[in-house]
């Protein structure tokens, strides 16, 4: 017969037999015990339900995970004809809360798996990996939309709570919700989830889950919005994600957060635009820190509006931005005079779709995306009438002689400030440095307030580009044009 010990905890009396004990103890028992093979250690309900979030939603992960909401409560005896009423569905089986199903429906994804709650609501993919979000926040501008369902309508969702993807427009406070919805309209960000989901679906790669929203107000400047309800409301959206993967025994993960505000900054400095749009940032991570998610890519595009708009510090503003950052990760996606308006300032339906793709490319290169960037202008002491401009890109710069924006035989040059007169007369790339760009005048420039000017102003687009280049879905091929910039004229460059 073993040998027996009695050991005392809490005030209970315990039997172990030799090789056996405890280590920890608790009021309701042993937590950590040992015995021949080992440790053995007592979880909590509420761990086990954790670690079962963790898991794919199979076998015991599937029949530990926790749900309190009675909205989410599984049928005893689910009807599954009832459930799957008017889907053509096959090999239904009940996984949790889920029905998962193959089933042939509308979009381009082909015959696939889906789920559907047993609680009802919309039917969605059932994808691999986590469930991904696109977020926007802006002005009203940044609300507009494609009147149209999406390409791959059960691979691209929103919160459900009847508000769609455009969000409140800070009417009201988004409201806690862990169902998702399919999209009535397509937002810049819907649109860059079906960019991304065509890139896979060319690639035979895995199409991903992606829920969108775009949030807006009546901001009148960068730190009005970062104190705003739309951020608020992004945060609930963020919020409203990761309860939604959750529920399916997924992680979310947030890829980026569009930020499109530069024309609604009305006043104030280019500093104060700069400084902020930095206060956005970090109230965006905090929040997603607080909500348990990683931080996001920002990116925006950087907008000049019109030549009347030239004057505007979120021009200047967001040139700062984009160079001085900090921490935050942050690139800028494109140069908006890229893409063609319409009669009244906006996107038409094809340019819509073409700022999605070039999004969509600087959230697939991360924190690597660079449009080329004007950095300095200096005039040449050997030749004061030649200005050599330093640039920062990806590869060898180039202008298109195509000039497909309209910048004129400068390529979206011009001085503002020259009180003498002076003119622009020709611009080149540097023969022996390609990211060096010379700007030669009619005459030496002079000006108290002389500076270059590069797609603002009279020549509100450009025409200097680096090698990257995208076939768009509309037809044309897209570049990656320079950035807009307004640079002081300064003395120097002894090099000729």
């Amino acid at each position: 017969m073993a040998k027996s010990t009695k050991r005392h905890g809490h005030g209970k009396a315990l039997m172990e037999t030799a090789g056996h004990g405890v280590i920890v103890m608790a009021q309701n028992g042993a937590v950590i015990r040992y015995d021949p093979s080992g440790l053995v250690m007592r979880l909590s309900d509420k761990v086990i339900a954790d670690i079962a979030l963790r898991l794919p939603q199979t076998g015991f992960a599937a029949a530990t995970l926790a749900d309190d909401s009675p909205s989410r409560k599984p049928r005893d005896t689910p009807d599954l004809a009832a459930a799957l009423e008017g889907v053509d569905a096959w090999d239904v089986a009940q996984t949790g809360d889920w029905l998962t199903f193959t089933a042939r429906l509308a979009g381009q994804q082909g015959n696939r798996r889906f789920r559907r709650h047993l609680s009802g609501g919309a039917i969605l993919a059932d994808a691999a990996g986590p469930v991904y979000g696109i977020l926007g926040l802006g002005g009203a501008r940044a609300a507009t939309a494609l009147p149209r369902i999406a390409e791959f309508p059960h691979h691209i969702l929103a919160p459900e709570d009847d508000i769609g993807a455009v969000g409140h427009a800070g009417i009201e406070a988004a409201k806690a919700t862990d169902h998702l919805g399919l999209l009535r309209e397509m937002t810049h960000e819907a649109l860059c989830a079906e960019t991304l989901l065509h890139w896979q679906y060319e690639k035979f790669e895995p199409l991903r889950l992606f829920v969108t929203r775009v949030e807006t107000d009546t901001s009148s400047s960068a730190e009005a919005l970062a104190q705003g309800i739309a951020l608020d409301n992004l945060l609930q959206a963020a919020r409203n994600i990761k309860a939604a993967a959750e529920t399916m025994g997924k992680p979310a993960k947030i890829l980026a957060v569009h930020l499109d505000f530069a024309m609604e900054a009305i006043g104030g400095s280019p500093a104060e635009y700069r400084d902020g749009m930095l206060q956005v940032m970090s109230a965006i991570e905090d929040g997603f820190h607080a909500a348990g998610l990683d931080h996001p890519l920002f990116l925006a595009r950087f907008d000049t509006g019109s030549a009347a708009l030239a004057d505007s510090p979120a021009i200047e503003g967001q040139w700062e931005l984009g160079w001085n950052h900090g921490a935050h990760r942050f690139v800028q996606s494109a140069p908006s005079y890229m893409f063609a308006r319409n009669s009244h300032d906006r996107p038409t339906p094809e340019a819509q779709v073409e700022m999605a793709e070039m999004s969509a490319a600087a959230i697939s290169a991360g924190t690597t995306w660079l449009c080329p960037r004007l950095h300095l202008a200096e005039r040449s002491m050997k030749k004061p009438n030649l200005i050599r401009v330093t640039a920062r890109a990806d590869s060898a710069l180039e202008i298109d002689r195509d000039d497909p924006f309209g910048a004129g035989a400068m390529a979206g040059f011009s001085l503002q400030g020259a009180e003498n007169g002076a003119q622009i007369k020709s611009v080149r790339i540097d023969k022996d440095d390609p990211q060096l760009i010379l700007v030669e005048c009619d005459k030496h420039p002079l000006g108290e307030k002389l500076r270059l000017c590069y797609a603002v102003g009279v020549h509100n687009a450009g025409a200097l580009r680096d090698g990257w280049r995208l076939a768009s879905r509309t037809g044309r091929v897209l570049a990656r044009y320079a950035l807009p910039a307004l640079l002081p004229i300064t003395d120097g460059g002894q090099n000729d």
